[in-house]
């Protein structure tokens, strides 16, 4: 996935989950967030940040949407609208590993009460892959997720009725970023999601997790990290 234009900037505040106020050049602009997440360990008050220049868009309120953050010397791309498309692009190329040679891909594929957002057919199967992006990262450990989801519990439980019915059922985390060596689920965050991740798992779901190869202007897919879905020892 390549951006067309961006531009680079300097984050001041998020007086809401749409919008924030960036130092772009000289001048402060009011742009859009392309992420509805609370992301606040990444966007802080003088973080580097890269725009999409969306100008060529004359219907939109702004003139530039926040992708990626640089978080120290590491650029997470931050575009919710953008880990789906990266891992459907990762599938017409055949670049996950366990995922090769489909003869079917489809994006936002129902079933029975859910959307899923990829269903894919190969000579002996099919299934449903349920993305997730994942942009928050502490020591060198990416986490899922930042704030809690009861509509990503919800698509975890209905992934296990698929399975249940003979589907393939994925649940595939892609990291936004470079660096993070394990993939860790965020009980402390989201203790229900994770529970239903782990019972997917015990049922039969498929867990992955992807790290992303990521410039200002491009995020790939890049290479599989090991997953700890284990409680906190504490617990």
């Amino acid at each position: 996935m390549i951006y067309k234009k961006v531009v680079e900037g300097i984050f001041i505040n998020r007086p809401n989950r749409f919008i924030a106020n960036v130092i772009i050049g000289e001048k402060e602009e009011i742009v859009h967030v392309r992420n509805t997440g609370r992301c606040k360990e990444i966007l802080v008050p003088g973080a580097k940040v890269i725009l999409e220049d969306c100008s060529y868009n004359k219907n939109r309120k702004t003139k530039y949407s926040i992708i990626a953050v640089w978080k120290e010397d590491m650029l997470i791309n931050m575009d919710s609208q953008i880990p789906n498309r990266v891992v459907y692009d990762a599938l017409r190329e055949n670049s996950i590993s366990c995922l090769k040679n489909l003869s079917l891909i489809r994006r936002e594929k129902t079933f029975r009460n859910s959307r899923f957002d990829m269903y894919f057919e190969s000579n002996l199967e099919r299934g449903f892959i349920e993305v997730k992006g994942v942009t928050l990262e502490n020591d060198m450990v990416a986490m899922f997720p930042d704030a809690p989801t009861t509509r990503g519990t919800k698509h975890t439980l209905e992934i296990i009725d698929a399975v249940k019915d003979g589907y393939i059922g994925i649940i595939f985390f892609l990291i936004q970023m470079k660096g993070p060596d394990i993939f860790r689920l965020n009980w402390e965050m989201d203790r229900e999601f994770s529970e239903a991740v782990a019972l997917a798992y015990e049922k039969g779901v498929k867990i992955l997790a992807y790290d992303s190869i990521v410039t200002e202007d491009s995020i790939s897919i890049g290479n599989p990290i090991p997953i700890d879905m284990l409680p906190p020892l504490s617990d």
